[in-house]
């Protein structure tokens, strides 16, 4: 309860005015848009099905032209579902098939779509499908039993199963829901068969993965295998309910923004890499003027200003719905002034730059308006004190006028008390004139000990009102009074201060489109100041596109992370398409640096389609197009396969998906199983690519089956090049020198290995002895000292057991021990 105090002159104000939420929606990288090709002579349809959920988006949809469904794993979509439009605009969908229970920025987007008239070639159509058609589960068994016609009726459903997982990601569950919700829609509409016996399924003869135009794919075991992102549990106990941190990762290094949002939009850079020029080169462009020495102040004060850039959208997001808190009006006004710090700055630098040049024009004087009228009206000391939004002196005069009222009231209402004690009972010792909100003003005075019952408590001229802590409060002529005088002060100020934050806010939101754009441009600023601070701490180069080169050249490459954590590191260059072979092939020693020299040439190429600086001399990136990779195997229980149905899964991801412009990194495939078998599937695999002639992907494979060229298994040709690890042996040690040279090695020395890793020596022996003697072709025999140990093992267990036999036992029979002892053991000497 608030209240104002006569007697003991204090005052005391209740709390202020609580802050809540509302909704807005988040800003979002933009990329360029991409065009749609349209058969004039032979139009086709398109049944798009989508769904978005916590910022990622899935789809699918059924290309009428050669009846094949496409699909597109969980991708990461803003709010503003960019990558949505982006589909759309590439596949001009005839139907757009989503859940009836959809997410609000969802809804809106539909909406606007199905509101545009004027939509080329048409607007398509929206269709809302229960939600239960959309459950995984269904979904899972709609696609694992569909009838397709690409797949032989011989399979047996196992067989069909893991075919189908071979080419469908299952592990993208927004993915699984929409294609399982477009085979519903297909089914329902009977597209294309709608005049066939209902017998008649709609054809479907291919399952293609879908890449948006200029965009790479790369799945989830390659970003994983490649260490580009690696989430830990936090270490501190008071963070692990709140999720994961970072841990050692490409993402971990590069990624020094000082905003969320561009820590936000540089990870979806990571998860969009592209081979749009455009795009990339305006990156590099920003990271090379960065790197000047004479625009290293610059940068350094362009960071410290966007580390001011904060949550703008969740501020406008409590706007819209009037629960703004008084941190939100600090957290805005910094923001705002960082902004107008940032444009200030971008005016001097050169406006070639098309970020300078967006930043300098457009954050416009709206900034300033912003900043002016925050700093002008809001007290920021006071509504921190009071707990709720109040305003500076001189802004209403009103106010100004009911503060000074509320601020001399305690005084005035003493000399009233006075007056009041002079006309009561002189048993009454006390007196005091309080405020309450809402209430008014009432007259208190102590509860008297005669006071018992409620009767007592009339007293004449006075108005009883309520008894509370001992004390009774009555209204009087005076009181009255006061209330037509004064009025509800406290009420009325926090009314009027109340409705101008109101008005502040509807300016405030009026000039929303800046605030985004601030925010979009500022974490582009962000993302790329935090590539070029890397770039020139661990001295990385700009590399070249050539979009007639199909493949890669890396000269003198490093891997970023194993860089940082070894004491020395050796480059080594790489090169392939054209002369230089698009199938390398790599043998050497275990420990040699096979596994870090294909992460390096995948780490590299991917560094430059996000638009980074790499680990190289120089480097020259050609149109890829995907990268596919076999390097570790990532092993689940609740998978339900084996070590090698994993690796296996792997591999025909690449043989179903790569083509030409491809990048395939294949390390040590074929060790999970019997040695005959791995190596028979390797070749094979790799005499498929072979076959394709120029249109073979680029391919990296480590091996250690050496078989592989000594039978020979592979054909000859310019396709195909053997490296190999330079190694040297130094009497019994092997020194490895870390560098990729031509040819072949002639021995994988295990032996040195397992020495390392401080095997036995006998068993190190013994292991290299039976390796000789199986190249050799020779039988192999036990070791005599070790059979001669095991004889006197057993000797001395069968002594030790007749020692211990109690002879004047009447109950020994000698009999059983001979033959449950005795001759089972001299068997086994002999």
């Amino acid at each position: 309860m608030a209240s104002v105090g006569a007697t003991a002159g204090g005052m005391r104000q209740g709390p202020g005015a609580g802050a809540a939420a509302a909704s807005f929606p988040s800003p979002a990288p933009v990329p360029g848009p991409a065009g749609a090709e349209d058969d004039a002579e032979e139009p086709a349809e398109t049944h798009l099905c989508v769904l978005w959920n916590a910022g990622y988006l899935g789809m699918a949809y059924y290309d009428t032209s050669d009846a094949t469904i496409h699909f597109m794993p969980d991708a990461p979509d803003l709010q503003s579902l960019q990558l949505l439009q982006r589909v759309l605009d590439e596949i001009n969908p005839q139907s757009v098939v989503t859940s009836a229970k959809q997410d609000e920025n969802m809804t809106r987007f539909l909406g606007k779509l199905a509101s545009q008239e004027h939509r080329e070639p048409k607007k398509p159509e929206i269709i809302f499908l229960p939600s239960v058609d959309f459950g995984l589960e269904i979904s899972k068994q709609r696609i694992l039993s569909g009838n397709y016609s690409f797949i032989p009726d011989s399979m047996t459903t196992t067989e069909k199963i893991l075919f189908l997982s071979s080419i469908i990601p299952f592990d993208c569950l927004l993915m699984v829901r929409a294609l399982g919700g477009l085979l519903k829609f297909l089914c329902r509409r009977r597209i294309g068969v709608e005049l066939e016996d209902y017998n008649v399924s709609v054809p479907i003869l291919g399952l293609k993965k879908f890449v948006l135009t200029h965009l790479v794919s790369i799945d989830q075991d390659t970003y994983s295998v490649l260490q580009i992102f690696k989430s830990e549990a936090h270490p501190s106990v008071y963070k692990v309910a709140s999720g994961l941190k970072e841990g050692l990762s490409l993402f971990g290094i590069l990624n020094r923004c000082r905003s969320k949002w561009g820590e936000k939009l540089l990870r979806l850079w990571f998860t969009r890499p592209t081979h749009d020029l455009g795009e990339l080169n305006s990156r590099l462009d920003i990271i090379q003027f960065f790197l000047l020495p004479q625009n290293l102040d610059m940068a350094q004060m362009l960071h410290r200003l966007l580390g001011h850039i904060k949550n703008v959208p969740l501020i406008l997001k409590r706007m819209k719905l009037s629960h703004t808190k008084v941190s939100d009006w600090q957290v805005l006004y910094k923001t705002v002034y960082s902004a107008l710090g940032l444009r200030d700055a971008c005016r001097s630098l050169p406006q070639s730059i098309q970020l300078f040049q967006d930043i300098a024009q457009e954050f416009s004087d709206d900034l300033h308006h912003i900043a002016s009228l925050i700093g002008k009206v809001v007290d920021f000391e006071g509504s921190l004190a009071a707990n709720r939004f109040t305003v500076l002196p001189n802004i209403d005069p009103e106010i100004d006028e009911k503060k000074r009222r509320l601020v001399g009231l305690p005084s005035f209402l003493t000399e009233v008390a006075w007056k009041e004690l002079e006309n009561l009972d002189c048993r009454i010792p006390s007196c005091s004139v309080i405020y309450i909100p809402l209430i008014g003003f009432l007259l208190s005075i102590p509860r008297l000990p005669s006071m018992v019952e409620a009767s007592d408590f009339e007293i004449e001229g006075l108005d009883f009102m309520f008894l509370s802590e001992e004390k009774l409060h009555y209204r009087s002529a005076r009181t009255k009074e006061l209330d037509a005088l004064l009025g509800d002060l406290h009420c009325d100020i926090r009314d009027q201060e109340t409705l101008l934050m109101h008005q502040m806010q509807c300016q405030v939101l009026a000039r929303a489109d800046v605030l985004t754009r601030v925010l979009d441009l500022a974490s582009r600023l962000d993302a790329l100041l935090a590539l070029a601070s890397a770039a020139r701490d661990y001295g990385y180069s700009r590399p070249r596109y050539s979009p007639q080169l199909f493949g890669v050249r890396i000269q003198n490459g490093r891997h970023p992370l194993m860089e940082l954590c070894a004491r020395t590191f050796v480059p080594n260059s790489a090169e392939c398409g054209g002369d230089k072979g698009r199938v390398k092939v790599i043998t050497g020693p275990n420990s040699s640096g096979k596994s870090i020299y294909l992460k390096q040439v995948g780490l590299i190429t991917f560094m430059a389609l996000v638009g980074s600086f790499v680990p190289a001399e120089d480097a020259e990136i050609g149109a890829v197009d995907a990268i596919f990779t076999r390097i570790h195997s990532c092993e689940s229980i609740s998978l339900g396969l084996s070590t090698f149905m994993i690796d296996l899964n792997q591999v025909a991801k690449a043989v179903n998906n790569a083509t030409e412009r491809s990048l395939v990194l294949i390390d040590e495939f074929g060790k999970g199983t019997n040695t005959v078998d791995g190596l028979a599937l390797l070749a094979a695999v790799l005499r498929h690519w072979l076959a394709l002639g120029p249109t073979c992907p680029h391919i990296f494979v480590a091996t250690n089956f050496l078989s592989l060229f000594q039978l020979p298994l592979l054909p000859q040709g310019p396709l195909v090049q053997y490296l190999t690890m330079e190694t040297c042996e130094d009497g019994t040690d092997l020194v490895f020198f870390y560098r990729v040279c031509e040819g072949v090695a002639n021995a994988s020395h295990a032996s040195h290995t397992a020495a390392q890793a401080r095997l036995p020596d006998k068993l190190i022996a013994r292991g290299k002895e039976v390796s000789d003697l199986i190249r050799s072709g020779k039988p192999i025999k036990p070791l005599k000292e070790l059979l001669k140990e095991k004889q006197m093992e057993n000797c001395q267990t069968l002594v030790d057991k007749f020692l211990k036999l109690d002879l004047g036992d009447p109950n020994l029979d000698l009999d059983i021990f001979m033959s449950q002892e005795v001759l089972p053991a001299a068997t086994t000497i002999l």
